[in-house]
């Protein structure tokens, strides 16, 4: 019998897992740190409230506008001019919106702006750098020198060294976030300036282009004028002849042409600097540009919602342009209190190097440090004090200027309303002035038909006619530059929450790459005030 036995293979061993070096262990507890030191970490500094100002529940001004309204509750448009129904005043705006070089110095000033706001973001990530050297020395015969790898023998010698450096500055009091915070408070009021450049920009040119077309309608109007007064001077200068009228009388109808001729060229000359003007703003050389006459031009007077006073505090640009500088120095008041905590910055460098640069990356050659650096000022003779009380300083100022801002932004809207009210009834007792001049204009020429009046009595009715015409032409055209003044001092529809939503759109794309937590860094970092 044969017995066969059968002996099982000893069991496979698991490899032993290799534990962390304490190099390792150290960085991970050092990164665990940072991020909940960084996350857990306050802002100093008070947080922005908007300052409270005195509004008006209405304008007193505007007391029978909104009852002549059809819709009270109507907005102004952004692109208001269309309003006056001319295509070329249209023309003319859409193309100094492009090529106004004011407008474009503003826009580059914006996007600057923007710039120092992602400038002052890129603080709260660590900055990692790499270097990689090679030197070539000697060494004197009987003398050793040290490297990190260790002794050198003498003669010459080769060394390469391939490193990378990482440093992290924690946030621990809201220093950097606070500079965040007043820059983003800068950038946005550097765009409401680039919006009310724009607006200027437009009601500039609205303003100086119904002068020109109230400039043609003069010019017509005073043509026709110097026309019959040279006809009278004729007239009476043929009597004088006759005996039939007096050398005082003679003097008197030349000073009258005289006088129209002198209105004349002053405002010839109005018109062309006004052509001028607009060139200039529409980005073109003045040499370059006309714009033709049209001495029957039609004034418009639109129709302008009013709005209440608590809505200039959104819709005019440097309202909010103070405001938000005022949040800006705000923040700073953080930045400068932060000062008197010790700053933490985590560093850690690792390489590797070696005297053959084939050899120079292999395990044995490799180097590093790791490790936290805490500094603090002890004594600096009161300057972070300084700091604070000129940071608060600040404050207060911008603070002041806000208000007195909000208080110009409704006087100037008083005073359009005030204009525009009165112009219209002056407008309207030179219309009836113009119809009554019509009659009696028709009249006396019904009696010099008859023989009951002369020639000469029919032309001083028809200047005083061309007269009431050219009151009445003027005080529209006054109408209509006082109507786009009160467009541009109500905010010419401009709005600070569309500028938010824009902006926040625009910065989402520039910065969205190095946002560590975007939850955080939109609630800690910038600390913006709630929209108005």
């Amino acid at each position: 019998m044969k017995i066969v036995s059968q002996i099982a293979p000893p069991p496979t061993k698991a490899p032993r897992a290799v534990p962390p070096s304490p190099a390792w262990r150290l960085l991970k507890t050092g990164v665990a740190l940072a991020a909940t030191l960084a996350i857990a970490a306050c802002a100093l500094g008070p947080d922005f409230k908007r300052p409270e100002v005195q509004v008006p529940q209405s304008f007193k001004e505007g007391a029978d506008w909104n009852r002549a309204q059809a819709n009270p509750q109507a907005s102004l448009s952004s692109d208001w001019w269309r309003m006056y129904n001319d295509d070329k005043l249209t023309a003319l705006i859409e193309q100094s919106q492009k090529a106004n070089f004011s407008i474009a110095a503003a826009e580059a000033a914006y996007r600057a702006s923007l710039a120092i706001v992602q400038a002052n973001r890129a603080q709260l990530f660590p900055i990692v750098t790499a270097d990689l050297s090679g030197t070539r020395s000697g060494t004197p015969a009987g003398g050793t020198s040290r490297s990190a790898t260790g002794s050198i023998a003498p003669g010459v010698n080769n060394d390469f060294i391939a490193s990378a450096t990482a440093s992290w500055e924690l946030d621990l009091w809201g220093a950097i976030r606070r500079q965040v915070e007043s820059a983003r408070g800068t950038a946005e009021a550097t765009d409401a300036q680039l919006a009310g450049q724009r607006l200027s920009i437009a009601a500039t040119i609205a303003i100086d282009y119904l002068q020109l077309r109230q400039a043609d309608i003069d010019i017509q109007l005073l043509t026709q004028q110097k026309d019959i007064d040279s006809r009278i001077l004729y007239m009476t200068q043929e009597a004088y002849r006759e005996g039939q009228a007096s050398n005082d009388q003679v003097l008197a109808a030349q000073d009258n042409l005289e006088v129209v001729i002198a209105d004349l060229q002053t405002t010839q000359i109005a018109r062309e600097q006004d052509e001028h003007a607009i060139a200039v703003l529409v980005g073109v050389p003045p040499g370059d540009f006309s714009i033709a006459p049209d001495p029957n031009y039609a004034f418009v007077q639109p129709e302008i919602p009013l709005g209440v006073p608590s809505q200039l505090l959104e819709r005019r640009y440097d309202v909010v342009a103070a405001e938000r500088t005022a949040a800006s120095s705000n923040a700073l008041i953080g930045v400068a209190e932060a000062a008197f905590f010790p700053t933490v910055t985590l560093s850690a460098t690792g390489g590797f190097q070696h005297n053959t640069f084939a050899n120079l990356f292999s395990l044995p050659n490799r180097f590093w440090t790791l490790g936290p650096d805490i500094a603090q000022t002890i004594f600096d003779g009161g300057e972070r004090t300084a700091a604070v009380h000129q940071a608060r300083a600040t404050y207060d100022q911008n603070v002041a200027l806000y208000r007195n801002t909000v208080l110009t932004a409704f006087q100037s809207v008083e005073d359009s309303l005030s204009s525009v009210n009165h112009l219209r009834q002056q407008s309207q007792s030179f219309a009836d002035i113009l119809k009554r001049n019509q009659q009696l204009f028709a009249s006396s020429n019904a009696q010099f038909d008859a023989g009951a009046a002369s020639q000469q009595d029919v032309l001083n009715q028809q200047l005083t006619l061309l007269l009431a015409e050219q009151n009445l032409s003027d005080t529209q055209a006054l109408l209509a530059q006082s109507s786009v003044a009160l467009v541009r001092n109500l905010g010419g529809g401009w709005d600070y929450k569309d500028m938010q939503a824009a902006g926040n759109g625009a910065s989402t794309k520039a910065t969205a790459a190095s946002t560590p937590n975007p939850a955080s860094d939109q609630q800690q970092a910038s600390n913006p005030p709630p929209p108005h």
